[in-house]
């Protein structure tokens, strides 16, 4: 307790040389905390987009996900909702679980043969009702208003699709999208019909009569056998999907209708079982109990679950990218730190040469001295630490009240600028930590030089 009330006499002896010490520390852990925290509140953001779309985990059929992109059909569940009964049912499953809902991927070319025009895109069947309570999940309370499903209370031949689409399909007027071109094409200005097999096959159905200003495309899909699937459908909307490419290609649909064009009158199945839980830390445990009951009361079919970060590998290259740039934002800071601690200690060290020979005279051993300057050290990183993290938590507060909005990776719509420092305890203990010990190790050289002073050479010393 002496060489610590001596080794803060010591550091306010020179105030203004400590202030400075002190002000470098607290300006790199304000540096490495709001991008700590600006970067960690952008993991959350692609995280929860992820999750509101797809859920943390996905039931699917043995490889579905490597090869069934290009047939989907035959990579269906057949008993999904034994699937789904068996997941929500599990009593160890019951307090992790939100939401559990089939879906469909589909692919096939959607055309509006009024406008001579068609395109390939991929397609989504989901229950609207369940895509409505997945969008309510908010466990990093994100600021995000996020309206309900488009689909919600629309009739079954009802999609929405991406803005891309509508542009290529010439839907731009009906659907109010921007930034189309103002002139159709002869051919599309002459309205000419769909070809003749097409329009065989959308005769099968019950085809409602278009209203005048009314948007619709005929879908066309490969059912289970290997047969064309033509539907005719009303665009209710066009949204923009974030990624220009999903942008371009996305038709989004009940799940009745994608289990018609992909099955027909055959059984319906879905391509995946999504899962929602309660927090994302709830992964490895629902996982591995998903995974004992696809092995026991599921066998009958080969199924596998996937998490989120399987599914999406560009969350996990984000990720990974913002913690490099941390990593080296931390090393840097802490190396300036290092050299400015030992050059303060230097001259502490410089300055007392007198001093500490008194002190070695008078029977102080050569650890003593070590000790009491690697003790100034500390104490230097222990309050430059804590003055750091408190100013972070000041600077984040002020950068989250200033109304400062941002378009995040994959959202259409800007979302208000937050940094998530307040909460994030590893986060600020392990950088008060760091700056304590880059500290203490920057004192030892000064400290260890002080104390292998011969006691007649420092005592001489003016």
């Amino acid at each position: 307790m002496r060489t610590v009330s001596l080794a803060l006499r010591n550091l306010l002896r020179n105030r203004r040389r400590s202030l400075t010490t002190l002000l470098a520390m607290v300006i790199g852990a304000i540096t490495i905390l709001v991008f700590g925290g600006y970067s960690r509140d952008i993991t959350y953001s692609l995280q929860t987009g992820y999750v509101l779309r797809g859920g943390h985990l996905q039931v699917q059929r043995k490889d579905y996900f490597l090869y069934g992109s290009g047939n989907p059909a035959a990579y269906g569940i057949a008993d999904y909702q034994r699937v789904i009964g068996a997941i929500s049912g599990d009593p160890v499953l019951a307090s992790m679980v939100t939401v559990v809902t089939p879906t469909i991927s589909l692919g096939g070319i959607a055309g509006n043969f009024a406008a001579g025009v068609s395109r390939t895109i991929i397609g989504s069947g989901v229950v609207v009702a369940d895509r409505n309570r997945m969008r309510q999940w908010n466990d990093y309370r994100l600021p995000l208003r996020l309206p309900p499903f488009s689909l919600n209370g629309t009739a079954e031949d009802a999609v929405v699709i991406g803005n891309g689409v509508a542009r290529v399909l010439e839907l731009c007027q009906p659907l109010a999208v921007p930034d189309c071109p103002k002139h159709l094409r002869p051919e599309a200005a002459a309205g000419a019909s769909a070809p003749a097999d097409i329009s065989e096959l959308a005769a099968l159905e019950a085809r409602p009569v278009r209203s005048p200003g009314e948007a619709r495309i005929e879908l066309l899909a490969a059912n289970v056998h290997g047969a064309p699937n033509v539907a005719s459908l009303r665009v209710v909307k066009a949204e923009r999907q974030g990624f220009k490419e999903l942008d371009d290609m996305f038709v989004g649909m009940h799940l009745t209708q994608a289990q018609r064009l992909l099955y027909g009158s055959d059984r319906p199945q879905a391509t995946a079982v999504v899962v929602q839980l309660v927090h994302t830390s709830q992964i490895p445990a629902a996982r591995a109990r998903i995974t004992e009951l696809l092995a026991t009361t599921l066998r009958d079919e080969p199924l596998e679950v996937q998490d989120f970060e399987t599914l999406n590998p560009f969350y996990g290259q984000a990720v990974g990218m913002f913690a490099a740039i941390f990593g080296f934002m931390a090393v840097l800071i802490g190396a300036i730190v290092l050299f400015t601690v030992s050059n303060t200690m230097s001259m502490a060290v410089m300055e007392r040469t007198a001093e500490i020979g008194t002190l070695r005279a008078m029977g102080l051993r050569r650890s003593g001295i070590r000790r009491l300057f690697v003790c100034e050290g500390l104490l230097l990183g222990l309050i430059g630490a804590a003055c750091g993290v408190a100013a972070s938590i000041g600077v984040a507060w002020l950068i989250n009240h200033a109304g400062l909005t941002w378009l995040p990776p994959g959202q259409v719509d800007r979302v208000p600028l937050t940094v998530r420092v307040w909460g994030e305890i590893r986060m600020m203990l392990g950088t008060g930590l760091g700056l304590a010990v880059v500290a203490v190790v920057s004192s030892w050289w000064p400290a260890r030089r002080a104390a292998r002073m011969r006691i007649v050479d420092a005592l001489r010393h003016v």
